[in-house]
């Protein structure tokens, strides 16, 4: 049997390619905004190739979904490593600084709510659900943190989401304010 070769394929150099470009068009059209051929646009290749390399507009949108979790995996491990101690405060409030640092662009936030939209679409929520898994697995696996302190982590993740797209950060009203209180944004 002839030895594999190391080298990869067209395709398999392509695959990441055009998911961050589908991360990027979805992000900004959302699932039923965005055409496959958007997709490949902004890939600079054609729609066709897009279709050989995913099957189906929903696979392409669950790889755009786990290329943005990656990122955010990424992200919250280098918060960790610079946390200033071991403990679960101190990492968990440094993942999320990490966090917030990543979201200052609002393409990854934005696919998380977009793909929040659509998770009716089986193949979808199960990426978006596995995305979170991760998200959760790491934090609480990192961090020591008992279940209540991750589990406010991911809460407060939810409600930095809603601030920053609803802009509610930037509403000088007691509501807005009780919402905002003890959530750090970069500027």
């Amino acid at each position: 049997m002839p030895a594999r070769s190391s080298i990869l394929s067209t395709a398999d150099v392509r695959r990441p390619m055009v998911a961050a470009a589908a991360l990027t068009q979805f992000a900004r059209g959302g699932y039923h905004g965005t055409t496959v051929a958007d997709v490949a646009r902004e890939a600079k290749i054609s729609s066709a190739y897009v279709f050989k390399l995913y099957a189906r507009k929903e696979a392409l949108f669950v790889a755009a979904l786990e290329a943005c979790f990656d990122h955010i995996v990424d992200a919250i491990t280098s918060g960790a490593d610079a946390a200033a101690d071991t403990s679960p405060t101190a990492v968990l409030d440094s993942m999320g600084d990490a966090y917030a640092d990543l979201i200052r662009d609002r393409t990854l936030l934005m696919l998380q709510v977009h793909a929040q939209s659509v998770a009716d679409i089986e193949e979808i929520g199960a990426a978006l659900r596995a995305g979170i898994a991760r998200v959760t697995d790491f934090a609480k696996r990192r961090s020591g943190g008992t279940d209540e302190e991750v589990q406010q982590f991911m809460a407060y993740g939810q409600l930095c989401h809603l601030l920053v797209t609803a802009r509610i950060d930037e509403i000088p009203a007691d509501w807005a304010r009780i919402l905002s209180r003890g959530i750090r944004h970069p500027e």
